[in-house]
């Protein structure tokens, strides 16, 4: 009999045992009240949670749902928040069997502070690479056993954000409004995964980097000096190293979640009239690389895990704006509906997309409203990267004035004489390089002639503009070389360093001369209506190999001249009438001159004017 007993009670206890439940990760940890979907998700991740009883009582929250996945380990709670609701502790309580575990989330006021403000054509973006570009905090750089080494371009180097808090006073006086980071988002892969597109934690900022306040106050005080902070996020994928790698929910949370696809990178067929649906199929559902498994974001709860993501860190943060990694590569459906939440909760708010893209008509097609797409992507921003790669020939193409009517300077203006293409043709971003291209400046130049125009024309023609870091000092890197060697460390950025750039003491005479003409036209530009919010009016590059365009606000107008070849070249300005009117004298942004449009105009090889009319 007290052997029956023993039994009994060992199955009990096993039993008890086997439905004990042990919560590890609730996502995400607080919430806002007042919010315009008031459906909140819950991943809940732990031990044996399946069949659990959930319950809350908190005025003016309700369960929806409670979703038992594939995975025991697994719940997604979905929750109404209802208007009025008031501020707090919710808690929530699950039971399985004779266990009970009570977990909580807070629930907050709206975040009235400064942001959510996006970006417009009257901003220019500072594009920072964190691990290159400062480190303030030598106590997070080896952690983990990654250890920092900067001999090694595809290692961790040590930047952080405090460096870049550091050095913000740096970035204002350049005269930059907005500032762009490449992701700073765990990323805890084997060899440091130092470029920040393997997320690791979605909700966490990479230690390496700093911590989640830090992150907020960087955006604060950046807020604070009228600077304007874009988040770099990545929906496509997520890094290898994932938490939820271990122990996926379910068995379609990945696209070939059974064996390693990789993408084809072909990119056109998303739009191509043409293509078969297999091919559609092997972009959107192929990974990018081993360490980097696709995201399938047809399955619902990781959809809604994403987009609630993002809206977390704009609320959270106060974030302004979005670069959206990978665009085309993630579901084409669920990245128009997140597009319009996120539009939906922050009006103002701006989202760009990277859509890597040789021709403009491509970019183009992903425009939200765009006539050539029969399905709107409610995406606001592209990125041209046709002009970028147009530039990058252009402006080292040395042409006569005999061929200038077909080489050179014409194929920039080609390239902006099919803006037709775009709904808004000011809302893309520009730029000669970034961190996934050759640098724009070339080693050995030993003149600014091709980055003077460069610059003088990022900054006037239609668009956002965005400016690598380094650009200021004439930084080089090639990509056949590496990544790592055209994502190079600041100079001065780590103390110990022999120079240090952001100094105009450590600085050659020829990159204080490059970083002075660039505060220079940032600042001007600031205060420009003509280029930041004018109309645009070009003409076409004639025999003379000059590329001429004003821009136009009420009766403000800026003149700008380019010599694309290696001759001087007289303009006759009558040609211009149109858009010079009456005027006559013209204020030279660059020299400070007055220079007279009466009749004809001497431009130096390679010239370029700015010309306040």
């Amino acid at each position: 009999m007290k052997r029956l007993i023993l039994l009994i009670m060992i199955i009990g206890w096993i039993s008890s045992s086997a439905m004990s439940i042990e919560i590890k990760r609730l996502e995400p940890a607080c919430w806002w009240i007042g919010m315009q979907n008031p459906e909140l998700q819950l991943m809940v991740y732990g031990d044996n949670l399946a069949g659990s009883e959930v319950a809350i009582d908190y005025p003016g929250v309700t369960i929806k749902e409670v979703v038992n996945v594939e995975n025991p380990n697994y719940l997604f709670l979905y929750l109404n928040i209802s208007k009025g609701t008031a501020p707090g502790t919710l808690n929530i309580t699950f039971q399985k069997g004779k266990k009970t575990q009570v977990k909580h989330i807070e629930l907050k006021e709206r975040n009235r502070k400064a942001g959510a403000a996006g970006f417009t054509p009257a901003d220019v973006m500072y594009l920072i690479t964190p691990d290159r570009f400062a480190n303030a905090d030598s106590s997070n750089d080896n952690l983990e056993d990654v250890k920092v080494d900067r001999s090694k371009p595809n290692a961790r180097h040590g930047g952080d954000l405090r460096g870049i808090i550091n050095k913000l006073d740096y970035i204002q006086d350049l005269g930059f409004t907005t500032i762009w980071l490449n992701p700073v988002l765990e990323n805890k892969m084997p060899g440091g995964s130092y470029h920040g597109y393997a997320i690791t934690d979605f909700y966490q900022v990479d230690p390496r980097f700093g911590s989640n306040e830090e992150y907020v106050e960087l955006v604060d005080k950046a807020h604070a000096k009228g600077m304007k902070v874009v988040m770099d996020m990545i929906f496509n994928h997520c890094g290898s190293s994932h938490w939820w790698m271990k122990d996926l929910p379910c068995s379609d949370w990945l696209n070939n979640q059974s064996e390693f696809v990789q993408t084809t990178h072909f990119k056109w067929t998303i739009m191509d009239v043409h293509a078969p649906q297999s091919e559609k199929d092997l972009l959107v559902k192929g990974w990018f690389t081993r360490g980097m498994p696709d995201l399938n974001q047809q399955n619902r709860h990781l959809a809604r895990y994403l987009i609630q993501n993002s809206i977390w860190w704009i609320e959270y943060a106060r974030i302004d704006g979005i670069r959206q990694d990978t665009h085309p590569y993630a579901d084409y459906n669920f990245m128009a509906e997140w597009c319009q939440e996120v539009e939906r909760e922050y009006p103002d708010f701006n989202i760009v997309g990277e859509a890597w893209y040789p021709r403009g008509s491509a970019s183009a097609w992903w425009q939200a409203g765009s006539p050539i797409n029969d399905k709107d992507s409610h995406l606001k921003t592209v990125m041209d990267f046709d002009l970028t790669f147009t530039c990058q020939k252009a402006f080292n193409e040395v042409c006569s004035s005999q061929e200038g009517s077909e080489a050179g300077l014409f194929k920039i203006y080609e390239v902006i004489a099919q803006d037709f293409l775009f709904p808004d043709p000011n809302n893309i971003l520009i730029f000669l390089d970034n961190h996934d291209l050759s640098r724009f400046s070339q080693k050995g130049e030993s003149d600014l002639r091709r980055y003077k125009q460069a610059i003088a024309f990022l900054l006037t023609t239609r668009g956002i503009p965005q400016i690598y870091y380094g650009t200021e000092i004439l930084m080089y890197g090639n990509k056949s070389e590496g990544d790592g060697n055209i994502r190079k460390d600041f100079p001065g950025g780590w103390a110990g360093d022999p120079v240090d750039a952001f100094t105009s003491a450590g600085r050659t005479e020829l990159q204080n001369e490059a970083w002075n003409y660039l505060q220079k036209l940032l600042k001007w530009r600031q205060q420009s209506e003509a280029v930041t919010t004018g109309k645009l009016v070009h003409y076409t590059p004639d025999g003379s190999g000059c590329y001429v365009y004003a821009r136009i606000k009420n009766d403000k107008t800026v003149l700008v001249i380019m010599n694309g070849t290696d001759e001087k070249q007289t303009l006759d300005m009558s040609r211009f009438q149109e858009v010079i009117q009456e005027k006559r004298i013209g204020q030279d942004i660059i020299s400070g001159k007055s220079i007279s449009i009466d009749s004809s105009l001497p431009v130096d090889a390679r010239g370029v004017y700015i010309l306040e009319l």
